[in-house]
């Protein structure tokens, strides 16, 4: 057992998007529609579901080929960006025991270059609509080490409670030992959060443990309570809240 909420959506799920999905690919708006649909591909989050007539035409590339997958029989589609295209990168749902989802295509996240709910763009996937993600203030006492090593130590840090991962304890940068800290060129992104403006790996007796700290510097408003803080990945390093251990957990999300 955890000792955080998990998520509780189960596989294909589907529920309808009450926003408006837009998504740009070579600087123009390709889809655009109020009729998107929620599916859980995993427990954790959704993907959009999109009706094909709100999808512009002149970006799918009909490959003439049907694939039977886990949500339906899907035909397949490339999609075209620029004078290349990008191949098996849509899938039309033409059959589908899962109420709703025949007629509607899947198009992969990164094959379209932004996703916005409505004039709000979304990063990595959409945002589950049963997650909360809060970002709490906190004089509870965190100690974050590595190898007996105190990487960061302080009172009055930030906690980030999202559903369905552990608590992320975000420190100021003047209670984090930087002279372990070793720059990297890592970036990742959240749909809750943003993106990433710094990690950094940790050097420890002449051992470098890659991307264990990472930060927010322009987090979306939601979350502005983290923005220059600095937060550590809880199933690589020791962490003691209040003097008491906690497990490492077996998740790996910033």
């Amino acid at each position: 057992m955890t000792d955080y909420p998990q998520a509780i959506v189960s596989a294909n799920h589907v529920e309808p998007v009450p926003r408006r999905i837009r998504a740009t690919l070579d600087g123009r708006v390709v889809v655009d529609t109020t009729r998107a649909l929620y599916v859980w591909e995993w427990p954790h989050f959704p993907q959009y579901y999109l009706p094909m007539d709100d999808i512009d035409a002149a970006v799918l590339v009909d490959e003439d080929h049907e694939e039977h997958l886990r949500r339906g029989t899907a035909r397949r589609y490339g999609v075209r960006a620029g004078s290349e295209v990008r191949p098996g990168a849509a899938h039309h749902y033409v059959a589908s025991d899962i109420e709703g989802i025949a007629g509607t295509v899947r198009i992969d996240w990164a094959a379209l270059d932004s996703w916005f709910e409505e004039d709000e763009e979304v990063f990595v996937h959409p945002r589950n609509p049963y997650s909360r993600v809060d970002a709490l203030r906190s004089d509870r006492l965190v100690k974050v080490e590595l190898d007996g090593v105190v990487l960061a130590e302080s009172s009055r840090t930030v906690l980030v409670f999202e559903t369905g991962l552990p608590t992320r304890y975000y420190f100021d940068r003047l209670d984090v030992d930087f002279t372990r800290l070793r720059p990297s060129a890592t970036v990742s992104s959240c749909p809750y959060k943003g993106t990433t403006s710094g990690y950094w790996s940790v050097e420890v007796d002449g051992r470098l443990e890659e991307d264990l700290v990472w930060a927010y510097d322009f987090p979306t408003r939601e979350l502005l309570p983290i923005a220059g803080l600095v937060a550590f990945y809880n199933e690589k390093v020791d962490m003691t809240v209040d003097g008491v251990a906690l497990e490492r957990p077996d998740t790996h999300f910033s």
